[in-house]
Order: structure tokens, then C-alpha cells, then sequence
């Protein structure tokens, strides 16, 4: 009896493991599936790709409920809080619309002026970019951490067979993520829009010889890509506290899960993305906390031994 007690909490350990492993890695999948297609598609390094995502939790919190400042320029000015209150839902239709925007203007101000300078060149503008916002936002708001508060309807957990009680929003995080996951493959591979941006990609002298104009779709694809980090930044708020730091300390998972995966693989990040956050909630929970950075270079410097080009990689994406 006490075997098959202790083999019901192995099995209850391990499929907690999985589904936090899940959760963690599907923020790391919302931020590198959008990096992944503007870094595949477009030849481009966007190091602002962290900005994007802070920029979701801050305009998340903003549309969610009334948050209230003691810190920062605006606080300064007397402005003791801020915020619309519209509410959850309100802010996964909003932010992703005005996010997908700003992605409109910082390809067409930004990132169209480097796309044939070196990499050097594209990670020090975007970076400075990023920092940027992030001081802004700092010096606006405070440097303080704010608290997202859960959506009411996601809020506690619920009862899983085996697991036991889990997070309701945990599980709500990996269900948002798979529908934009999938909505976003279908378009690349299964439109006419998607099969011009393949081609683009893969020739895009060809691609313009016939008449095809490709730079209204890779100003789509960089606006889908800035849409996806703003949406990771909403989903991913309730899950921590939000600060200017988030978007700085997500952006190199995100690059981990884009090279890890193969550069502009979707299926590639997604399949790095639940590696990597399963691996980091592993050493968490059996006491490695400390370990759980160092296991990510660890795992992207063991893969990279193997397949240079990425797990799903191809060799055309590394020449």
C-alpha cells in the first residue's frame, strides 16, 4: 500500500513538474515564436524584443484595473495612480492591437534602415532602443515592482486528477498560448501570405522578379511578431511582479529558445520553449534554484555541440 502511495505522489511530483514546465516554457514560446519569424524572415536581431514584452505588461496593467504610484515622475507630479479598470479580456484584445502597431513603426523607422548593415549593427540599435523604453518606463512609473492581479475567472486553483489542486491560470497561460501558437502557423504555412513570405525568404530576388512586393508582408510579419511579445507580456504579468527589469530578463530565454529551436522554425520554438521552462522548473523544485539560469546556456551550448543549425533547424538557417 505505502508502494503505490509513494508511486501516486512520484506521478502527481512529475506531472506538476510538466505542467509548471509547460506554463514557464510557453511564455518563453509566445516571446520566440515572434522573435523567431522576424529573425528568420526578415534576417533581422531585434534586441527590442524584450522592450515589446514590457511594454504588453505595462499597457496590460494599465487597461486591467487602477494601479497606484508612489514612485516616479508621474507620482512627482501628483498623480497618485493610474489605470482605465476595463478589465482582463479587454486587455488581451487591446494590447496586442496597439503593441502589433508600435511593431509597425519600429520596422518602418527602425528596422527598415538596417536590414543590410551588419548584425553588429542591428543589435546595438535595437538594444539601445530597448533600454530606452525600459528608462522611460523607469523613470514614469518607478522602479518599484507592481503586482498584476489575476484575471477573477482564473483566479484560485482548480482539481486535476493525480495532480491535485493547480493554478487556474497556470493552466489558462498554456491554453492562450497554444491558440496564438497555432494561429500563427497556420498563417505562415498555410496561406498565400504565408507561402509569399517563405518564398521571400528563401529568394526574395525571385520573389520581386515576379511582381510580388515583399515589403507589406515583412512589415506584417514584424507587426505579428511585436503582437506576440505584447500578448506574452499580458499573460505572462499575474505570474509576477512587473517591473522596468521583465523585459531585459526575458530576452535572452527568448534568444536561448530561438537558436535552441532552429531561426524561424515555429514548431522549433515551441518544442525549445517547453524544453527550457521544464528544465528551469526541474531545478527548481528538487532544490537547484540557484542552477536554473546556469542549466539553460547549459542545455543551448549542448544542443548547439550537436546541431549547430538548431533542433529543427535546417542548414540553410545558419549559412
Amino acid at each position: 500500500m505505502q508502494r503505490g502511495e509513494s508511486s501516486v505522489t512520484l506521478l502527481a511530483d512529475i506531472l506538476t513538474i510538466l505542467l509548471n514546465g509547460l506554463q514557464q516554457g510557453a511564455i518563453y514560446v509566445l516571446l520566440a515564436v515572434g522573435l523567431s519569424i522576424i529573425l528568420g524572415t526578415l534576417k533581422f536581431v531585434n534586441f527590442a524584443h524584450g522592450a515589446l514584452y514590457l511594454v504588453g505588461a505595462y499597457l496590460g496593467l494599465f487597461i486591467t484595473g487602477n494601479v497606484p504610484l508612489n514612485d516616479g515622475q508621474l507620482a512627482a507630479w501628483g498623480i497618485e495612480s493610474y489605470g482605465i479598470g476595463l478589465g482582463f479580456i479587454a486587455a488581451l484584445i487591446i494590447v496586442p492591437i496597439v503593441v502589433f502597431v508600435i511593431g509597425l513603426l519600429m520596422e518602418r523607422l527602425v528596422a527598415q534602415a538596417f536590414y543590410d548593415r551588419p548584425d553588429t549593427d542591428q543589435i546595438l540599435v535595437t538594444f539601445g532602443l530597448a533600454i530606452i523604453v525600459q528608462e522611460l518606463l523607469r523613470a514614469m512609473l518607478g522602479g518599484n515592482s507592481q503586482p498584476f492581479p489575476q484575471p477573477s475567472w482564473a483566479s484560485g486553483p482548480i482539481a486535476l486528477p493525480v495532480v491535485g489542486n493547480f493554478p487556474r491560470w497556470r493552466l489558462g497561460v498554456i491554453a492562450i498560448t497554444a491558440v496564438l501558437v497555432l494561429g500563427v502557423y497556420a498563417l505562415v504555412e498555410y496561406t498565400d501570405f504565408g507561402l509569399i513570405v517563405q518564398a521571400g525568404t528563401l529568394d526574395g530576388e525571385m520573389v520581386r522578379l515576379l511582381g510580388i512586393k515583399l515589403s507589406r508582408p515583412y512589415l506584417v510579419v514584424f507587426g505579428i511578431g511585436a503582437a506576440l511579445a505584447g500578448v506574452a507580456g499580458v499573460v505572462g504579468g499575474p505570474l509576477a511582479n512587473v517591473n522596468p527589469n521583465i523585459g531585459t530578463e526575458q530576452l535572452v530565454p527568448a534568444f536561448l529558445t530561438v537558436v535552441i529551436g532552429g531561426v524561424g522554425k515555429i514548431e522549433g520554438a515551441v518544442v525549445a520553449g517547453l524544453m527550457l521552462g521544464t528544465l528551469q522548473v526541474l531545478l527548481i523544485q528538487t532544490g537547484y534554484a540557484a542552477w536554473s539560469q546556469v542549466g539553460i546556456y547549459a542545455l543551448a551550448a549542448l544542443v548547439l555541440l550537436v546541431r549547430p543549425q538548431g533542433l529543427l533547424g535546417s542548414e540553410v538557417d545558419v549559412s
